[in-house]
């Protein structure tokens, strides 16, 4: 299985509503799409989304590595030696972790052709099925609260709420309504995506605790690089929390391992450069009794099945936030994983089961 040619194609979706973060505003779903195709006519599918904020992709920096810097480097490899494939991937350039991740996905979905299994049976194999929590995004109180009605009478027993745009105050405003709202039969995990210092982040945590709103989680409440804060974040309060942009690769994962910054760590594909590296960061996170989530950014059902699959396959990996295509107005995406609600199956399909000759029609210029 000889890698022949790499192409990539600009998509864009629009969303049903934008999505709010305490870093930033999404309306489109915009993202580059790989294929590659081997000689004997294989071809497999990979994504990457920019997230400027996030990983410092953009569509430009992710076309460039990919058909510049990363792609001639990987022509003339035999995938049946995949690891060469893989350490030549990592070591093409430094940074670019989208770039590399829309590249490895397209890689472990031939692999799982080569094979002729699912690219979940491959990796482990460990669930046919996971469930997806769906994310309230931060606006007012009342708006948040009845946004997560909504989720809630639509399936969705799992909500994460986004956090850390002003202050704290407000904040417990909106945890205090969406309770109001829903009742206490529904999950609720916060993600302050780096918006709180480590004083007020435990301050705003124990309140909330004190008033009884039972949170599973919080993500990421401080700056991605404040592992010392993190770790205070961590010590001082009762909730568990996890690590999401503090982590992008097994080194930034050992690292908070050994210091025991957080109790739990989610993983992103766009973050750690692919199927590759998150495996290995869940192993890391195995070894130290620590649990995973995988994630994603704003991507197509297409990166997304390229995460439940390694998310699915694993047995550490113990919560799934995978509800981006629901987001958008149009499934621009044949094949790759189904959904049922919060409910997401996989096909028999080898690889991630995408219908490349439904994907030629659909995208025929290069972008």
């Amino acid at each position: 299985m000889i890698i022949h040619s790499i192409e990539t194609f600009s998509v864009a979706v629009p969303l049903t509503k934008p999505f709010k973060t305490a870093l930033r505003t999404v309306t489109i779903a915009e993202s580059i799409f790989v294929k590659i195709t081997t000689e004997d006519g294989f071809i497999g599918w990979g994504e990457a989304p920019p997230t400027h904020v996030i990983t410092g992709d953009s569509l430009g920096s992710i076309k460039f590595a990919v058909e510049q810097v990363i792609g001639p480097q990987l022509l003339g490899l035999d995938l049946r030696h995949s690891e060469r494939v893989f350490q030549k991937l990592h070591r093409s350039m430094v940074g670019n972790p989208s770039a590399k991740a829309a590249l490895d996905m397209a890689l472990h979905d031939l692999l799982g052709q080569l094979a002729g299994l699912p690219l979940v049976t491959l990796l482990g194999g460990y669930r046919d099925t996971i469930e997806t929590d769906f994310t309230v995004s931060v606006n007012d109180a009342v708006e948040m609260a009845d946004d997560a009605a909504r989720y809630v009478r639509n399936g969705f027993n799992v909500l994460k709420i986004k956090v850390g745009i002003d202050d704290i105050a407000k904040d417990v405003e909106r945890i205090r309504a969406i309770r109001e709202k829903i009742g206490y039969e529904t999950k609720l995990r916060l993600d302050a995506n780096q918006g709180w210092e480590a004083k007020e982040a435990v301050r705003a945590i124990g309140q909330m605790e004190d008033a009884g709103l039972d949170i599973e989680l919080i993500e990421q409440p401080v700056k991605a690089r404040d592992i010392e804060g993190l770790q205070h974040v961590t010590l001082h309060t009762h909730t568990p929390i996890m690590a999401d942009e503090s982590i992008f690769s097994p080194k930034d994962a050992l690292h908070v391992l050994q210091t025991r910054a957080a109790d739990l760590i989610n993983i992103k594909l766009m973050k750690a450069g692919g199927i590759y590296q998150a495996l290995k960061i869940n192993a890391l996170a195995e070894s130290y009794g620590v649990e995973c989530m995988t994630g994603s950014m704003i991507e197509t059902k297409l990166g997304i099945s390229a995460a439940a699959h390694f998310a699915a396959s694993q047995p550490n990996v113990t919560r799934f936030d995978f509800d981006a295509p629901l987001m958008l107005a149009e499934d621009i995406v044949e094949g790759g994983v189904v959904f049922d609600g919060r409910h997401i199956r996989f096909s028999h399909e080898p690889g991630l089961g995408i219908h490349t000759d439904l994907m030629n029609l659909r995208f025929s210029s290069k972008g």
